[in-house]
C-alpha cells in the first residue's frame, strides 16, 4: 500500500516545520519547499523530508495533499499547479487542527508571549508525565524541538491570531496572554481583531477553562458576562492568581504566588522580567487546574531553559554580553529592555531591525518611543517578510523619529552588513549588546559573537 504523501509549501518556517515533524512521526511521506535554505530545513532533511529550495510546479509531483503557510501568495507556482491538478489544499492551521483530533487541546494565543507561554506549558506537562503532543512557534531548549508526537491525551499548540487561523481550533483549555494593536494589516481595524478573539473565546469548550490576563481591558471586556469558567492572572491582587515579593535578577526571577488570595508557593523562574512572570502565572494556573502538584510546577519553572531568540544569551564573558531577542512590537521591545536593564552592567547597545513595512507604518509613533532604556541605538533596514516596500516607510523614518524623541542618545543608521564592524569599534567593557527583531537580525548577532570569541 502506497504511503500518503503531503507537500508543505513554506516548510522552512517554524510553524510549518512543526507540522512536518508530526506528520513524519505518523509515518507520512513529507516533501516541501521554501525560498532559501536554513537550519530548520537541514534538520528536516536529516529526519527524512524531501525538500526543494525555490518554488516550482514540479515540486508537488506525487503529492496527495498540499499544506501551505500564511506567507504563501496566491500566485505561487506550486499552489497554482495544485489547483490545476485538483490536489486538496489546506492552510497550516487546518492541518494542525486535523492533527488535534481525538486529543484534549490546550492552546496559547495573544499578541505577545505566545511562544514562551506555550513552551513553558509544554515543559510542565512533560515533567508531570502527561506525554503531550506539542506544536509551538519556537525551539524549546529543554526538549531541543518545536514539535513532539506524544502518546498522552493532551495536545499543546501555539494558536496564531495574526491571520485569523486560530479560529480553526476548538480547545478545551485556552491561555490568552493579551490583545494589542497588532496585525492590523490583516484585520484592517482593531474592532475586527477583537471580534475574532471573541469568536475564539466562544469556541473554547464550555467544560474547559480560559486563562486570561486581568489587566488587559479589551480582553476583560470580551469576557464580561462570560458564563463559563475562566481564571485571571496578573501582577495585581485583583487577579485570581498573582505574585508578591517579586525579585528580578537577570536572567532569573523569583516571586511568591497567590491563588484566590491564598499562598500557593514560592517560585524561582528561569526567565527574566515581569512579562515572563505573567507568562508563568498563566502556566501555574493551568497546572493547578490540571491537578499538577506545586513541587512539579516549581521544578519546571526553575529548570526552564527558555526558547531560542527569546532573551537568549549568546555571549557572556567578563568584558561583554550579547543577547538576542525576537521582539518586533513596541510593547515587546519595552518588556525585553526592561528585563535586561536589571543587569548590573555598562551601556545597553540595542540593534533593531523592524519587521514588515505594514507594521512599521501602523506603529511608527510607538516605535519612536519604545527605546527609553537603550543607551546606544543602531537601526538597520526593515525586514520585508515577503511584503513589497511602502513609499516613505523605511529605516530612515524610524531613525528620524528616534532622533526627535531621544536627542541626547547616540543613534546610528546602518545597513546590516556594517553593524558588526561598527559595534566592535564602539563597544566598551561591561556593555550589553541586544539584537532585536523577527527577521534575520539573529544572523548579525551570530556574526558579532563569532568575532568576539575570536578576539577574546
Amino acid at each position: 500500500m502506497r504511503k500518503e504523501h503531503y507537500h508543505l509549501i513554506g516548510i522552512g518556517g517554524i510553524g510549518m516545520s512543526a507540522i512536518a515533524k508530526l506528520l513524519m512521526r505518523k509515518g507520512i511521506k513529507v516533501s516541501g519547499s521554501d525560498i532559501k535554505e536554513n537550519t530548520i530545513i537541514q534538520q528536516l532533511k536529516e529526519k527524512g523530508a524531501q525538500t526543494n529550495i525555490g518554488h516550482s510546479a514540479n515540486n508537488i509531483k506525487g503529492a496527495d495533499l498540499i499544506i501551505y503557510s500564511s506567507a504563501i501568495k496566491q500566485d505561487n507556482p506550486e499552489l497554482k499547479e495544485a489547483q490545476r491538478l485538483k490536489i486538496p489544499l489546506i492552510r497550516r492551521a487546518e492541518a494542525l487542527a486535523k492533527l488535534m483530533q481525538d486529543k484534549t487541546v490546550i492552546t496559547v494565543t495573544g499578541s505577545h508571549g505566545k511562544t514562551t507561554t506555550s513552551c513553558l506549558a509544554s515543559c510542565l506537562l512533560f515533567n508531570a508525565g502527561f506525554r503531550p503532543t506539542i506544536a509551538v512557534g519556537g525551539l524549546l531548549q529543554n526538549l531541543d524541538t518545536n514539535a513532539c508526537l506524544g502518546e498522552g491525551d493532551f495536545f499543546i499548540a501555539e494558536a496564531d491570531e495574526s491571520d485569523g487561523s486560530f479560529l480553526c481550533y476548538h480547545p478545551e483549555y485556552s491561555i490568552i496572554t493579551n490583545i494589542d494593536f497588532e496585525h492590523l494589516d490583516y484585520y484592517s481595524t482593531f474592532e475586527n481583531m477583537t471580534a475574532s478573539f471573541a469568536k475564539f473565546i466562544d469556541q473554547t469548550d464550555r467544560k474547559g477553562c480560559i486563562f486570561a490576563y486581568k489587566s488587559d481591558y479589551n480582553l476583560m471586556r470580551l469576557l464580561k458576562g462570560y458564563k463559563y469558567k475562566y481564571i485571571t492572572f496578573g501582577l495585581k491582587t485583583d487577579a485570581d492568581i498573582y505574585p508578591k515579593n517579586i525579585n528580578l535578577k537577570f536572567p532569573n526571577s523569583e516571586f511568591d504566588c497567590f491563588y484566590k488570595n491564598k499562598y500557593v508557593a514560592g517560585f524561582s523562574l528561569g526567565l527574566a522580567g515581569e512579562h515572563n512572570i505573567l507568562n508563568s502565572l498563566s502556566v501555574i494556573a493551568l497546572g493547578l487546574e490540571l491537578g499538577i502538584n506545586t513541587t512539579k510546577i516549581a521544578q519546571t519553572l526553575e529548570g526552564y531553559k527558555g526558547t531560542l531568540r527569546r532573551m537568549q544569551i549568546k555571549f557572556n564573558k567578563k568584558k561583554y554580553m550579547v543577547i538576542d531577542d525576537y521582539a518586533h512590537h513596541p510593547t515587546e521591545i519595552k518588556a525585553t529592555l526592561s528585563a535586561i536593564k536589571n543587569l548590573e552592567a555598562g551601556r545597553m547597545i540595542v540593534v533593531f531591525q523592524a519587521h514588515r513595512y505594514s507594521r512599521t507604518k501602523l506603529l511608527i509613533d510607538e516605535f519612536g518611543k519604545c527605546f527609553d532604556l537603550a543607551d546606544y541605538i543602531i537601526i538597520t533596514d526593515i525586514y520585508p517578510a515577503g511584503e513589497l516596500p511602502i513609499k516613505g516607510i523605511d529605516a530612515e523614518l524610524i531613525f528620524n523619529r528616534l532622533k526627535e524623541n531621544y536627542p541626547d542618545k547616540k543613534i546610528v543608521l546602518l545597513p546590516r552588513g556594517k553593524i558588526v564592524a561598527h559595534t566592535l569599534e564602539n563597544i566598551r567593557q561591561r556593555d550589553i549588546v541586544v539584537t532585536i527583531g523577527a527577521g534575520d537580525i539573529g544572523k548579525t548577532c551570530d556574526e558579532l559573537v563569532q568575532e568576539l570569541k575570536r578576539k577574546n
